[in-house]
C-alpha cells in the first residue's frame, strides 16, 4: 500500500539513527497510527514489535526490540475477587480457551466435546455460539468433537481456530461463524498443545504420542513431524520465529524446536512432569511442572534462570504433604507478569524481576477448582481461567464446590504511566 511504501522510504533516510532512536520512532509511529485508527485502547505490550513490522525493520534489530520490557507488575493492583465475573456453560470441566486477538471473543472448550464460542460483553456475557459434540466415530458426520478437547489455538489475525481433542484430531474451524472447516488426522494419541506461527497460517500441534507436527492451515496441507521427546508432549507453544517450545512430561524436558534447521535444544530443570509451557518473549519462556515448580527459562541457557519451588504449596494426600501440581501457565507478551494455576483455590500473579532471574509472587486472585487454562487479554486489561472440578487430563481429583466455568478477572491500575526497561547495552 503507498502508507507502507512511505514507512519504507522513512525507514531508509534514517539508517543512521541509533537503535535506540530508531525503537523509539517506531513507537510514536505506531501510537499516532492507533489514534489515526480511532481506538480507544492502547496496547501495554506489543507496540514496539508492530511498528517493527510495520516498517519492515531488518532482523539484526529483534534482539533489541525484545530487550524492551514493560513493567506492568508495577502497575497492576491486586483484583477485586467481587468483579470476577463466572460465565456457565460448559456441563463438565472446561479444559481450554483462548481469546481473540481483538479481545472481543473468548473461545472455550471443555471434556463435554462442545466448543462454545462467546462475545463478552460487560454488561451481559453473551453467549454467541455453541457447537455440540457427537459420539466417537461421527466427527465426519457431526460437527463437533466426540471427544474430550484438550487444547485450542487461534491464529493471529482472528481466521482461523483449532482444537485438538483425546481421539488423535485436530479440527479447523471459521472463527468467525464456527464453522467447521477442516479435519487433520496423523496423530497416533492425544493432541494436547496447538499453536499458530504468529502472522501466519502455520500449526504447530504437539501429542500424547511423542511426537509435533507442522501443518499449513491455509491449504490444508500437512508439512513435517518432528521428533524427540521420551514421553508424552503435555504443552506446546510459538510466537513469530519458525520454532516452538514443548513441555515433555515425565521425560523432563522442555525442548526448543526449530523447524528450518531441523534441530532440537533440550533444557532440563524441573523434578517433576512438566505440564504446561509459554513463550513470554523471543528469548524467555515459563513452564510449570506437577512438582508444584515454576521455572523461567533464557532461549540460550539449558537450566533455568529461575525456580520457584512450590509455588502454589502444599496440600495432604493420602496422609502425605505433596505439592500442588502447576497445571497452567500464562504471560502477559513482553511484559515482566505471569499468571500462574494449579487446584490451590488461588490464581497467582508474579513479577518477572532482575532480567528474568527472578520470580517474585505479587497476589492471589481466590479461584476454586482446577485451573486448566489461563491466557491475558491482548492488552492486559483482563485474565481469562478455564476452571473445572477435575484436571484437564483425568480424574485424580474431584472439587465438588467448584464450578465448571470461565472466569474474566479485571486487572485494576495503579494511577502511573507505562514505563520500559531497557537492559544496559542494548
Amino acid at each position: 500500500s503507498p502508507s507502507f511504501g512511505r514507512r519504507r522510504e522513512a525507514g531508509e533516510e534514517e539508517i543512521e539513527e541509533t537503535p535506540q532512536e530508531k525503537k523509539l520512532r517506531l513507537a510514536k509511529q505506531y501510537l499516532e497510527e492507533l489514534r489515526q485508527y480511532g481506538g480507544s485502547r492502547v496496547p501495554i505490550a506489543g507496540p514496539l514489535e508492530r511498528g517493527r513490522q510495520l516498517a519492515g525493520v531488518l532482523p539484526p534489530m529483534e534482539k533489541v526490540v525484545a530487550q524492551a520490557r514493560i513493567l506492568l507488575s508495577l502497575q497492576v493492583q491486586p483484583p477485586d475477587p467481587t468483579s470476577i465475573r463466572v460465565l456457565r456453560g460448559h456441563q463438565l470441566p472446561v479444559t481450554c480457551l483462548v481469546v481473540s486477538p481483538d479481545d472481543r471473543f473468548i473461545y472455550s472448550a471443555s471434556k463435554d466435546g462442545t466448543l462454545i464460542k462467546c462475545k463478552w460483553e460487560v454488561e451481559s456475557g453473551k453467549r454467541l455460539c455453541v457447537v455440540p459434540g457427537g459420539k466417537k466415530g461421527t466427527e465426519e458426520q457431526n460437527m463437533g468433537h466426540a471427544s474430550h478437547v484438550l487444547c485450542m489455538a487461534i491464529s493471529s489475525d482472528g481466521k482461523y481456530l483449532a482444537t485438538g481433542d483425546r481421539n488423535k484430531l485436530i479440527m479447523i474451524w471459521d472463527a468467525a461463524t464456527c464453522k467447521r472447516l477442516h479435519i487433520f488426522t496423523g496423530h497416533h494419541d492425544a493432541v494436547s498443545g496447538l499453536s499458530f506461527r504468529k502472522g501466519t497460517h502455520q500449526l504447530y500441534s504437539a501429542s500424547h504420542d511423542r511426537c509435533v507436527k507442522v501443518w499449513d492451515v491455509a491449504e490444508n496441507a500437512y508439512v513435517e513431524t518432528l521428533f524427540g521427546h521420551q514421553d508424552v508432549i503435555m504443552g506446546l507453544d510459538s510466537l513469530s520465529r519458525e520454532c516452538c517450545v514443548t513441555a515433555g512430561g515425565r521425560d523432563g524436558t522442555v525442548r526448543l524446536w526449530k523447524i528450518p534447521e531441523e534441530s532440537q535444544l533440550v533444557f532440563c530443570g524441573h523434578q517433576g512432569s512438566i505440564d504446561c509451557i509459554q513463550l513470554i518473549n523471543e528469548e524467555h519462556m515459563v513452564s510449570g511442572a506437577d512438582d508444584g515448580s515454576v521455572a523461567l527459562w533464557g532461549l540460550t541457557k539449558k537450566k533455568p534462570l529461575a525456580l520457584a519451588r512450590q509455588a502454589h504449596g502444599m496440600q495432604e494426600s493420602q496422609g502425605l504433604q505433596q505439592p500442588y501440581w502447576i497445571s497452567a501457565v500464562a504471560p502477559l507478551r513482553n511484559s515482566d507478569l505471569l499468571a500462574t494455576g494449579s487446584h490451590s483455590a488461588s490464581v497467582k500473579l508474579w513479577k518477572c524481576g532482575e532480567g528474568f532471574r527472578k520470580l517474585e509472587h505479587l497476589c492471589d486472585i481466590p479461584l476454586v477448582g482446577f485451573v486448566n487454562s489461563l491466557t491475558f487479554s491482548a492488552v492486559g486489561d483482563f485474565l481469562v481461567a478455564g476452571i473445572g472440578q477435575e484436571h484437564r487430563l483425568g480424574r485424580w481429583w474431584r472439587i465438588k464446590e467448584a464450578k465448571n466455568s470461565v472466569c474474566i478477572i479485571p486487572l485494576r491500575r495503579r494511577p502511573t504511566a507505562p514505563s520500559s526497561e531497557v537492559p544496559d547495552g542494548s
